[in-house]
């Protein structure tokens, strides 16, 4: 009930963004015509948001029977780990990009997906590949992925707009003119991507606890964050720079991987996870460090470590 209450609290926020950019644009006219369309993009957002945000990124469905052993022991553990957590079992995705991250998405438990990217899948060994997915799964059992994906969406749509007021001038007849439009095409898309950082901050803190619980290793989810920060770093994910109102939905942030916890990230500090996890698992959080070098499958993993966009993923 309360997440359900959060997400119309978000979708009204949202919406009262959209329709005074709309007012910007073209004045009475342009905010009915922002309201309506609003109306349209919520229905359409719950309804289908998921398979936006996963057409965006050309997530391919796959299953047990997919002939690369990481992607099999993947969808194992994933549905294994649903099982266990008493969840319907989500739709499992690959996203051929070299960037470790993954996230989850869906209207509700029912509906849900689930996508890792083929640079986790190579980079990570399988303990720690599970207790990414037990995070995600984690948000799927918090019912965050509705509110996560909704907000994708019409934070998009909201900046896209707000580029059209910029370039078009707005409505310049109405008090403020042009000055009043560009500064709705500045302070808009802040303002909604300061409503996703809100929301994004403390469920990520919640679905690592949820997530350690689902997979039973927190210590394997910390080495992963660990792992994912330094890679997300260096690696750059084209899709989502040109979809940035997605980026909250990945585990770690995939535009910068920026290590500080302040009010414009929109993930909590990778070291401050870590600590808790490991204060979770009992050992402490004093030996936090972001591994650099090249990450290595431990002795007797079940398949062996390969290389970033290699093997038959599609």
């Amino acid at each position: 009930m309360r997440n359900t209450l959060r997400t119309f609290m978000l979708l009204a926020a949202l919406t009262a963004l959209f329709v005074g950019v709309g007012y910007m644009l073209g004045g009475p006219a342009g905010m009915a015509i922002a309201f309506v369309l609003a109306a349209g993009m919520n229905l359409v957002s719950y309804w289908n948001a998921d398979k936006i945000v996963l057409r965006m990124y050309r997530a391919q469905p796959v299953d047990a029977t997919h002939p690369n052993a990481l992607v099999r022991n993947y969808v194992s553990d994933v549905l294994e780990m649903a099982d266990k957590a008493g969840l319907p079992r989500p739709a499992v995705y690959v996203i051929e990009n070299p960037q470790p991250n993954a996230f989850a998405t869906g209207r509700d438990p029912a509906h849900a997906a689930v996508a890792a990217t083929t640079g986790l899948l190579s980079m990570l060994d399988r303990r720690e590949i599970r207790g990414v997915m037990g995070h995600e799964l984690a948000h799927v059992k918090h019912r965050d992925t509705l509110t996560m994906t909704v907000t994708a969406t019409i934070a998009g749509a909201i900046s896209a707009l707000a580029n059209i007021a910029f370039f078009m001038g707005g409505n310049r007849e109405r008090t403020g003119g042009l000055i009043g439009t560009i500064a709705i095409a500045i302070l808009a898309p802040m303002a909604a991507a300061l409503v996703q950082m809100a929301i994004s901050r403390g469920r990520e803190y919640e679905a690592d606890k949820g997530g350690a619980e689902i997979s039973g290793d927190p210590q394997a989810l910390a080495s992963a964050l660990q792992k994912i920060e330094a890679y997300a770093r260096g690696v750059v994910n084209e899709d989502a720079e040109r979809n940035p109102a997605t980026s909250h939905m990945f585990i770690i942030n995939p535009l910068s991987g920026k290590g500080a916890d302040n009010l414009f990230s929109t993930h909590p500090a990778t070291r401050n996870r870590v600590e808790a996890l490991m204060k979770l698992a009992g050992g402490g959080g004093g030996g936090w460090t972001a591994r650099a070098e090249a990450p290595r499958r431990a002795a007797g993993t079940a398949v062996p470590l390969t290389g970033a966009r290699q093997g038959p993923w599609s």
